[in-house]
């Protein structure tokens, strides 16, 4: 949801998300608002959703949040290891932006809870279309940076971190 909410209120964009079928099927609400499903377990139904997301960025003023990894997860201060799809879709769309952004939430200092949300910049790579796995690392790469940069500026250390891109 917060992707969602940070739409409206900061990008007001035409947003869609990518989510994971078995938790779309767990959380049906999302398809009421503009989340499609990919399956990870089938590499053709995989290549559908890359393609149906591929459309959707032409329509004007959209936006599509994907989490890279392929679902929801919890912080690791370990590099995330996103699923080959983003890569994908960088390379396919060199005129888009693709922008990381890390949302840390915890309870530490109060009842309810604390929400830290860091924006990054959008990825550069200046080579022509790069393999996927070199792509992929820098993609990585960036989002574990603009989450060491979101964990360092909150001030804690144990809490929950999660982050698409």
């Amino acid at each position: 949801m917060i992707p969602l909410l940070l739409n409206n209120y900061l990008f007001q964009q035409q947003a869609r998300a990518m989510m994971e079928d078995k938790q779309m099927h767990q959380y049906p609400f999302f398809s009421r608002i503009g989340a499609f499903s990919v399956n990870l377990e089938n590499t053709r139904n995989m290549t559908t959703s890359l393609r149906y997301a591929l459309e959707s960025m032409q329509r004007a003023n959209s936006s599509l949040f994907i989490f890279p990894e392929g679902k929801i997860v919890p912080f690791s201060t370990d590099q995330p290891e996103f699923r080959g799809g983003l890569a994908w879709l960088f390379n396919k769309m060199p005129d888009i932006d693709f922008v990381p952004v890390g949302v840390y939430i915890h309870t530490i200092r109060h009842d309810k809870p604390e929400l830290h949300i860091n924006i990054g910049k959008p990825v550069s790579y200046t080579g022509e279309k790069g393999s996927k796995s070199e792509v992929q690392d820098i993609l990585e790469k960036s989002l574990q940076k603009l989450l060491n940069e979101l964990q360092l500026n909150s001030g804690f250390n144990n809490s929950e971190f999660f982050h698409w891109m």
